[in-house]
């Protein structure tokens, strides 16, 4: 049932703890984790677990991205093997400890589209069949009522970073590079503002797929040995969403290997294909830093996490670009850079059943403050 209908919940004096469920638009897998939040809202990270993906079911997914014969059944299906998944990895996170003691699993779900502008975004992974399997209610689908009421939908970590990573006299910028790039601005005095920068991984990880099967470029090590192409830079940075103001939100609908290929075949140039790579670490690099500089002009410090902390040549050239701001990860404030999105979705859980607001309208640009999520009880 929709969290509107629920009766308000007075806020704990207690700890509970939460599982967050995350699994992003990298098609990785699924980053799973306990957290107990106490009367204040702050987490304590206290359990991880990390499950990968099938490739069949990787496979499966991006496949349902475009149009197909049949999809919805096929998307019904595949949100029935996600939640299979997420049940498995909640079973391997909690091992011996009681499901019960856990108040409820916040869960992303996997997105397959995600429009706004059309008045909508799709998540899948059966939220039903995952309260059924796991025992714990779960709290999903967080994304569709900021955009009834007007908003992106996305991104909703900022309301997470607000909270957990604010500094009172430190003006901070976090940057949650994981398919898509987004960044959070916490200034001290002020409205805190986030949005998507632009590509993260995705495009990086989908160029190396297609010439050597890997899944990503482990350390940014194929991108760092190619040469930047100005050309392909160029028309990469031309990109129509890149000249639009937040808030905004992007996916795969704007980011893809079709567009790259389009990109390419109108340069009517011959570029290495590890050039390419490396000309894509500098379009995430750039768009992002970009954003930083255009929008959160008295930022001292920048702090990433996601998937792309781990990618050295990308991190050294947000560094290059950026070099007023001390550039690190969230690892720094105490939280490993792996699981800041995960933690974020136990906590907006824990909104949802405190009928709390899970949304930050200046982020968003949604007309208000909404609860968001639908309750599955146990």
């Amino acid at each position: 049932m929709s969290a509107a209908l629920t009766h308000e919940t007075p806020l704990s004096h207690q700890a509970e703890r939460y599982v967050g469920l995350m699994s992003g638009t990298s098609l990785d897998g699924i980053d799973a984790v306990l957290a107990e939040i106490g009367p204040t809202g702050q987490p304590r990270l206290l359990h991880t677990h990390y499950l990968p993906y099938p490739d069949s079911l990787r496979a499966q997914l991006l496949a349902l991205h475009a149009p197909q014969a049949d999809e919805i059944h096929l998307a019904a299906c595949a949100a029935n093997k996600l939640a299979r998944l997420y049940a498995e990895a909640v079973r391997a996170l909690l091992d011996e400890i009681a499901p019960d003691s856990v108040r409820a699993i916040g869960c992303h779900g996997q997105t397959l589209r995600h429009r706004p502008a059309d008045g909508y975004t799709l998540q899948i992974g059966n939220a039903a069949l995952l309260a059924e399997l796991t025992g714990i209610a779960v709290v999903a689908d967080f994304r569709s009522r900021d955009i009834a009421a007007g908003g992106q939908g996305a991104p909703l970590v900022p309301a997470f970073h607000a909270q957990a990573l604010q500094h009172p006299a430190i003006h901070r910028v976090i940057a949650n590079i994981g398919g898509i790039a987004n960044i959070t601005d916490l200034p001290v005095d002020g409205t805190v503002h986030g949005w998507d920068t632009g590509p993260g991984n995705m495009l990086l990880d989908a160029w190396i797929k297609r010439h050597s099967g890997a899944n990503y470029d482990r350390d940014g090590a194929w991108a760092a040995s190619g040469s930047v192409h100005p050309g392909l830079l160029q028309a990469l940075a031309n990109h129509p969403y890149l000249k639009l103001s937040p808030p905004k939100s992007a996916g795969r609908e704007q980011f893809n290997l079709d567009g790259l290929d389009a990109t390419l075949s109108a340069l009517n140039q011959t570029i290495a294909p590890v050039d390419v790579q490396a000309t894509l670490l500098e379009f995430t690099a750039m768009s992002l830093c970009d954003a930083v500089r255009q929008e959160c002009g008295s930022a001292q410090e920048l702090y990433v996490c996601g998937g792309g902390a781990h990618n050295s040549a990308l991190m050294q050239r947000i560094n290059a670009l950026l070099p007023n701001l001390r550039v690190t990860t969230t690892a720094a404030l105490g939280i490993d850079p792996d699981w800041v999105e995960a933690l974020a979705f136990a906590w907006l859980a824990r909104q949802t059943l405190h009928h709390a607001p899970g949304n930050l309208p200046s982020v968003t640009g949604a007309r208000g403050e909404r609860i968001l999520g639908a309750i599955y009880p146990a």
